[in-house]
């Protein structure tokens, strides 16, 4: 017997990344302003792996709120290099110097999930992989968000790993779900543990 699993989130990759693991999904964006969950958390020191958390359990508990009885996945991911966390670039200019800041560096994924029922915690875990990027001629990152065009918006770090965006990197170290954006085993593991998914 599998439980269905509502996803507090609109993104279709999630989505079907739990689809295609055999779970039963239905999204239910989350009505959360992660900007101004996240705006005091700046200063504070908490860690980028921590505000990702804070923000798929704001987004699981209020999805929770809506869906008594349920049991739902919220999800984020944040982007840092060094102590600066990055945000999905607004336009074209902005994915450009997301390249160019992360050019020749090492990055951090850090991917969080978080289930909740009735509004209670049962479980977060936050993934991490490291993400070398190579070092970048400005003209080949003007050609390369020519190439992929709006796509380079879609993402914290103006990249697709499992695209062209590939062709970025020299090393990366992490499992392939927490870089797209969801730790999928972990995730697993505490839905058997649930007995929420069978196994």
């Amino acid at each position: 017997m599998t439980e269905k699993i509502i996803l507090a989130s609109g993104s279709p990759f999630r989505k079907a990344m739990l689809i295609n693991a055999g779970l039963d999904v239905e999204a239910v964006p989350a009505d959360v302003d992660e900007r101004a969950l996240e705006a005091p958390l700046q200063d504070s020191g908490v860690s980028p792996e921590d505000v990702a958390l804070v923000l798929a359990e704001a987004k699981a508990t209020e999805v929770s709120e809506r869906r008594p009885g349920a049991l739902v996945l919220g999800c984020d991911q944040t982007l840092s290099l060094g102590d600066e966390v990055f945000h999905k670039p607004a336009d074209m200019e902005g994915a450009r110097r997301h390249l160019l800041a992360l050019s020749g560096r090492t990055h951090q994924l850090n991917s969080a999930a978080v289930l909740v029922r009735d509004g209670k915690v049962l479980w977060r875990h936050v993934g991490i992989a490291g993400m070398t990027m190579r070092m970048l001629d400005p003209g080949f990152i003007g050609r390369h968000l020519a190439l992929v065009g709006a796509k380079a918006l879609a993402s914290v770090g103006a990249y697709q790993i499992e695209g062209e965006g590939i062709q970025l990197f020299e090393k990366i170290e992490g499992d392939y779900f927490t870089i797209v954006g969801l730790p999928l085993l972990p995730l697993l593991a505490e839905l058997r543990t649930l007995g929420a998914i069978d196994g």
